[in-house]
Parts: structure tokens; sequence; C-alpha cells
């Protein structure tokens, strides 16, 4: 089975552009208390960590359990901030929120199926990536891209909410009694 490429890299580009959105309409417009000026690029730090051991490892048995785990450490850990956001966002940004964390899973299950992109040296290309049109993106440079937009975007997060703005507190929201 051929999987086209753009399919496999879709995930990644919905979930950067919903990111983009949160991050740049929710998070600019309420501002974000302590706990998520530090949680939001630790968030980012556990898929710099996915993406920076599909850079380093080939993937083999050992290698794909500890991608596994980083990817599951990584979902699980993401939702942390959900009982700040019970409190302070509005329904959009909820809704939203709930968007990201179904496609997070699936962005690192892109990555995984992309991984052996990365190490052709050693490997075959397997037959889900032997798309050979002549229009197929080279998927070793969309994740080394992934990862360096990933590694940006978590300095982004760190400097922009923890050094160069004065702290904002979120406004919270009034639960219906």
């Amino acid at each position: 089975m051929i999987l086209p490429t753009w399919l496999l890299l879709m995930p990644l580009a919905v979930q950067a552009l919903l990111m983009a959105f949160d991050e740049f309409y929710f998070h600019h417009k309420r501002g974000l208390g302590k706990w998520e000026q530090i949680g939001h690029p630790l968030d980012t730090l556990t898929v710099i960590a996915c993406l920076g051991w599909t850079l380093i490892a080939e993937p083999e048995p050992k290698a794909i359990l500890v991608y596994l785990v980083l990817a599951a450490a990584s979902c699980i850990f993401i939702t942390k901030d959900e009982f700040v956001h019970a409190r302070t966002c509005s329904g959009g940004e909820q809704w939203l929120h709930a968007v990201l964390f179904v496609g997070h899973p699936l962005c690192l299950a892109s990555i995984g199926l992309a991984w052996p992109a990365l190490h052709l040296g050693s490997m075959g290309l397997p037959s889900y990536l032997a798309d050979t049109s002549h229009d197929r993106l080279p998927l070793a440079s969309v994740l080394l891209g992934q990862f360096a937009v990933t590694v940006g975007f978590c300095f982004y997060q760190a400097l922009y909410w923890n050094l160069l703005w004065p702290r904002r507190v979120p406004r919270r929201r009034r639960l219906p009694s």
C-alpha cells in the first residue's frame, strides 16, 4: 500500500494551524497565568523529545518502544492544564483544546510512520512510504523542519510568556451555578 505523503503529513499541518490560532488568538486575548506560562513550553518539550528521538535513533524494536513511551507520556502530560483551563478559558478555546488533544497522538503517529525516512542509509524505504511520484515531499526534510519549528516555538513560548512581557493574569470565567 502506498500512503500519499500529503496524507501522512496532514495532521502536522492541521495541528500547526490550530496551535497558532490557539496561541495568537486565545492566549494573547486572555493572557496566561504562571502555571500555563511554565507549562506550555514544557508541553512543547515533550514533543521535542519525540522528534529528537527520531533524529538520533534508528527505528528498530527497542527504539520504537522508547518512542511509544515518549509519545504516550507526551499525550498524558499535555492534559495537565485542564483544571486551569476549566476556570479561565471560553467555550471556544476549550473546544479548540479538545481538537488539539485529538490531533496530538495523530501527529505523533505520523512522525512515527515517517521516522524511517530519516534513516534510509541503513534501511530500505517501507512500502507505505514508497510513493515515487515526482511531487513527493522529502519526509526527512519535513521531519527536520518540524523539529526546528517546534524548538523555535518552544523558545518563543518560554521567552514571550516568561521574560519579554509582564505577567498577564487571565480573567476567571464564572461557572454557571
